[in-house]
Order: structure tokens, then C-alpha cells, then sequence
């Protein structure tokens, strides 16, 4: 039972200044290396690696590989993103493994079907997978251990492991979706035709055809290598596996089989890419993201537009910092939601004004300081770029619609599952200087599974637009990349790690990694501090989930934010509801240059977990 002072307790730990708050768990210290991901056993995998002489590179890709085969919200069909540090070259460098739309799969194909975007989950809603190929060439490129080193802990999980409740539970919750596809149903429900058809939590769960998947990718290694190949292309030998070989047709026949599109040439097609990411300063610390393909250029002009203010003067988490960041954030989600979209197709977005000082300024002089603005609009990046809006009309005609349209009322459960939907983060560093974080996805329960192959498929393609009203960067073609809300984060001060950091939680992600980044930066919250610190929403923005949803006015805000808070936001226009959790588990590592240590930080919600030494 909660003690009757409770309540004023948490109000205390709110308002207390930085550097007095407690936390629920403590600051993880290392000096060696750290590891740092959504599940303990997962998190224990990066551990094993680093104990073999793995930098962190190994360890993030031991990590992905073991929280795709737990199922913690992902599979090894879904798609991965990462940010890596290379210490040798002081460069950081961006990979980009999500997969593509199908061929066939096109506006036409979709409205043939009466939709209005392509559906949440099932075998039309898969891109090609993205994250094998992405650890794959991670590994290849940056890491040190061989495939069999790095697969292992991944493939004793997949002969069995004790199962924990949250994902034995959200099987038996989507079991009649699950029913729907013959090979998930015989994976995911080992019970089938009794009160539970689940696994129990602590059920130890198998999944043998994944198992043989992954000896396959382990096997095509090790036959190169006894054919003299090199470490690096003995490793791509198995990404050929995957993608051209006998992996790569069982997962078009059997999507193709169960109602999907992917063909063969497809996945022969597809391809890593190795990119440069996206970077703005912010009083002294550069912070990358990835490009317009994910929503992590969301999180740079924000910032942007943040430094025209100042925060800290406002007080953490007061009723005017949480305005202003919140009129800061739809400003940049506004751009988001019509100018991103794959870069590798035409049209192409205006990234170079949306990230510009000078735009920001702009759109900073727009948030009222008393009123939230509900019909808030994208605004116009291409005087920035000395060019004209080639979209000025359908902004208008937006923009006009945009005045006609009541605003929706109420946040209800549905629409909160759909915008909050989860993923997972991995976060690792060592003493080389190697640094990575990633936010991997896709595939997550209840998903269908691709055939013999034990790969649950991406869900993805859901993000498509296919209205160029909608977003004309972002409109459905065959081998185009959906924009993602994936974002791994990464941020240099003096040209070193400064932080590292990355959150599950859809179109919430950048929204909370904001808050997090400031409440170090501005606050001076250590890491720990700053995971668990109460936070808040906004939903004045489109999900990019379901049927893109959007809540102007709707914030989130931290069970414990004292009344005279609300009522002033109550009074700026917004519409409040409350919860004990207000953010995405955030998984972080801050880099002590004075003692030349790691301190890691993993949130108080949900299962994540780290190891450090």
C-alpha cells in the first residue's frame, strides 16, 4: 500500500531543483565499456560480447540480435537505425537499413482495397527487412568478432528462453490476429485450443525455425572463410544468404502465399546504405540525427527554434517551459508531417532551409506566449534556399481546410496505443572511443511470420502517405523507403561524445529525447536523472501509425504536476490528461571527460536494462 504522504512526496521530487532529484534506479558506471538495451537477458548479450574482446559496435549487434529473437517489440524482419562514433576518423556515421515498399505496392493497389493508407499489421503492411542487413554491414564495416561470436547468445535464445510476462501477455492479447497467419500461429502459440494458448511467463519458448535461420547465416560465414575469404566478406556471404539465397525465397514465397507482395528480386535488390547524418549545434554541442527518412531532423529544428528562448530561465517543467516547448515541437512536426520523406526519390525535401537559424528564427516568432495554437500549419523552407514552394497551393488549400475543421476532442485509448507504439533502443560504448545507438523495429506482436524462416515481417509500410495532399515526399512507390519515426541520437561536445541517447515510443520519440537532452544541458541533471524525469506529449501532430491520426491541443502530463500547473495550461488552450509514465523507457550514456568514464542511464519504465564495467 502507498503511504499517505506519497502524493506530496513525488510533488516534492518535481519542483526540486536539478541535482537534488532522486531516481528510482541507479546511475550505471563503467569504464571499460557499457551496454544498455530493452531487456535484461538482451543487455546480458552485450555483456558476453564485450567479455569476448568485442568492441561496441559487437555488442550493439549482439544486442539488436538478441532483443529481435525475445520479440521485445521487434523481429528480425522489421528494420534497424543506427548512429555510430568511429573513433579513428572522429566522424559520425549513419546506417540506414529499412526496408522498401514491394513491388506493386501503390496508391492504386491500396484505394483498389478501400483504404486510406496501407494497413497496421499483416503481410501487406511489410516493407522488405531491413535490420539482418543492417547488422550485417554494422558488423562487417566497424565490428571485430566474427558473425558466429556476435549470433550466439541471439541463437541459444532462440532454442529456448523463459519467456517474461510482457510479451507472453501481448501474445495472448493479439492471438486472434496472430490466428490469422498459419506459421505466427504455430510459433506464438504453443497452447493452441486451451483458456491460454500463449506461453506462460517463465515458459520456456522455442522458436526452432529461427534457430535453423540463423545457423544458416552463421554457416554461409564460416563456408567463406574456409575458402580463404576475408572476415568482412565472409560476413557479406551471409547477408547474401539472406537476401539472394535460400532465406531470401522462402520469405517472397511465403509472404506472397499469405496475401503479401514481396518478390525475390525485391529483396535481392534492397541494399544498406552507409550515410552522413544530420547535425545542428546548440550552445556549443553539435547533435546528429539521422535525415528526413526518419523524423530525427524534428528534433534538430526544435532546437533550433528553442534557442531563441531562454529555458532555463523559465524553470523546469514550469507552465510557460512546457508551452514554449510544446509550440516549439508542433512547429517542427508540422514540417515533418508535409516536407519528409525518402530522400533517394524525387521530389526532393528542403532540408537545407527547414535546418537554417535564420527558418527557425522565423518560425520561433510564431508561438503565441499565452495561447496554444491548434491549427498550426508547415511553414516554407524554400526562401531559405533562395527557391519558390513548388507545394505553395496545396499548403494553401491545407491551410484553409485546416480553419473548417473542428478539432477532435478527447484522448482515448486507441489513439494513444497507436501514437505510443513501442520499439526498442540500444545504447553501447567503449574505451576505444567506439560509440553506437540504435533504435531498431518492425515486426512486433502480433506479427506475421514469414514462412520456414521464423522472421516476423515489418509493419511499415502503414507510414506511407498515398495523397500527395497528404505529404508529397512521402507518397507510396515500389523500392521507396516509408519516413520512419525511428531516432537514434548522438552528441559531440568539442568534437568528443558528449551523450547518447534514444527512446521506443512512436511519434513520441523525439519529443521525449528533446526533453531528455535538455534536462541535461540546461538543467544539469545527470543521466539517470534526466531518463526518469517527468515529461510531456503532444499530439498536435499526425501519428504516423494506423490511420494518422491527430489531437491539436492534447498534452500529456506527469501525474504529479502540481494543479496550479495545469490551470495555467488549461488556460492556454490545452487539453490535459495525466499518467504516472510520460515517456518511452530512454535508454542514455553520458561521457565523463574529466574522469574518463561512462555513466549510463536506463529508464524506471519498462523492462530496459544495463550492464557497465
Amino acid at each position: 500500500m502507498m503511504p499517505r504522504f506519497a502524493p506530496y512526496l513525488l510533488l516534492l521530487l518535481v519542483c526540486l531543483p536539478a541535482g537534488a532529484q532522486s531516481t528510482q534506479k541507479p546511475v550505471l558506471h563503467g569504464r571499460h565499456w557499457m551496454a544498455i538495451t530493452g531487456k535484461p537477458l538482451a543487455a546480458t548479450a552485450g555483456a558476453l560480447t564485450f567479455q569476448k574482446g568485442g568492441n561496441a559496435v559487437d555488442a550493439a549487434c549482439a544486442m539488436v540480435a538478441a532483443t529481435c529473437t525475445m520479440w521485445d517489440v521487434l523481429s528480425w524482419g522489421g528494420e534497424t537505425q543506427a548512429l555510430i562514433y568511429n573513433p579513428h576518423t572522429g566522424k559520425v556515421i549513419g546506417i540506414n537499413a529499412l526496408g522498401v515498399a514491394p513491388t506493386g505496392a501503390t496508391p492504386e493497389f491500396y484505394q483498389s482495397k478501400n483504404m486510406a493508407f496501407p494497413p497496421a499489421y499483416g503481410p501487406l503492411a511489410a516493407v522488405t527487412p531491413g535490420t539482418p542487413g543492417g547488422l550485417l554491414t554494422m558488423l562487417a564495416e566497424y565490428g571485430t568478432l566474427s558473425l558466429q561470436e556476435v549470433l550466439a547468445p541471439a541463437m541459444q535464445l532462440a532454442d529456448g528462453y523463459p519467456i517474461e510476462a510482457q510479451t507472453a501477455n501481448a501474445i495472448e492479447r493479439g492471438k486472434d490476429q496472430i490466428k490469422e497467419w498459419p506459421y505466427s500461429k504455430t510459433v506464438f502459440l504453443p497452447h493452441l485450443g486451451e483458456e491460454r494458448e500463449a506461453p506462460e511467463a517463465g515458459e520456456i519458448f522455442k522458436q526452432a525455425d529461427l534457430r535453423a535461420t540463423l545457423q544458416k547465416l552463421v554457416d554461409a560465414e564460416q563456408q567463406a572463410l574456409k575458402k580463404g575469404k576475408s572476415r568482412k566478406e565472409a560476413i557479406y556471404a551471409a547477408y547474401d544468404r539472406f537476401y539472394k539465397g535460400d532465406i531470401a525465397k522462402e520469405i517472397a514465397r511465403s509472404t506472397q502465399e499469405q496475401g503479401g507482395l514481396i518478390t525475390t528480386k525485391d529483396l535481392a535488390n534492397w541494399q544498406v546504405k552507409i550515410e552522413e547524418p544530420m547535425m545542428t549545434t546548440y550552445k556549443g554541442i553539435d547533435v546528429y540525427k539521422l535525415s528526413q527518412w526518419t523524423q530525427g531532423p524534428v528534433l534538430l529544428q526544435t532546437l533550433n527554434i528553442l534557442e531563441n528562448f531562454d529555458l532555463k530561465g523559465m524553470g523546469y517543467n514550469s507552465a510557460q517551459y512546457i508551452h514554449t516547448v510544446y509550440q516549439a515541437m508542433n512547429l517542427a512536426f508540422a514540417d515533418r508531417d508535409f516536407y519528409y520523406g525518402d530522400p533517394a526519390f524525387a521530389p526532393e525535401e528542403p532540408m537545407q532551409g527547414l535546418l537554417s537559424k535564420a527558418y527557425a528564427k522565423e518560425r520561433a516568432q510564431l508561438i503565441d506566449p499565452d495561447r496554444n495554437d491548434p491549427k498550426i500549419g508547415p511553414g516554407d523552407p524554400y526562401p531559405f534556399e533562395d527557391k519558390q514552394n513548388p507545394y505553395a497551393d496545396i499548403l494553401k488549400e491545407r491551410g484553409q481546410a485546416m480553419l473548417q475543421t473542428p478539432l477532435p476532442s478527447g484522448i482515448d485509448a486507441p489513439f494513444l496505443d497507436g501514437f505510443l507504439r513501442g520499439t526498442t533502443s540500444v545504447e553501447a560504448a567503449d574505451a576505444e572511443g567506439w560509440v553506437v545507438s540504435i533504435t531498431p523495429s518492425g515486426g512486433w506482436i502480433p506479427a506475421c511470420i514469414a514462412g520456414k524462416t521464423g522472421v516476423g515481417l515489418s509493419q511499415r509500410m502503414q507510414s506511407f502517405d498515398l495523397d500527395a495532399k497528404q505529404n508529397p515526399f512521402n507518397v507510396l512507390e515500389p523500392g521507396k523507403r516509408p519516413r520512419v519515426t525511428l531516432t537514434p541520437s548522438l552528441a559531440l561536445k568539442d568534437g568528443k561524445p558528449f551523450l547518447s541517447f534514444a527512446v521506443q515510443g512512436g511519434d513520441t520519440q523525439d519529443q521525449n529525447l528533446l526533453q531528455c537532452f535538455l534536462n541535461v544541458v540546461e538543467f544539469g541533471m545527470n543521466v539517470q536523472e534526466a531518463v526518469e524525469a517527468a515529461n510531456f506529449n503532444s499530439y498536435q501532430m499526425h501519428s504516423s501509425f494506423d490511420d494518422h491520426p491527430i489531437k491539436p491541443g492534447g498534452l500529456t502530463l506527469h501525474d504529479s504536476t502540481p494543479f496550479w500547473i495545469r490551470k495555467e495550461l488549461r488556460e492556454k488552450g490545452y487539453q490535459l490528461d495525466y499518467d504516472d509514465r510520460t515517456s518511452g523507457p530512454i535508454n542514455a550514456i553520458y561521457f565523463d571527460r574529466e574522469h574518463n568514464s561512462f555513466w549510463g542511464g536506463s529508464s524506471n519504465h519498462g523492462e530496459d536494462y544495463g550492464i557497465g564495467w
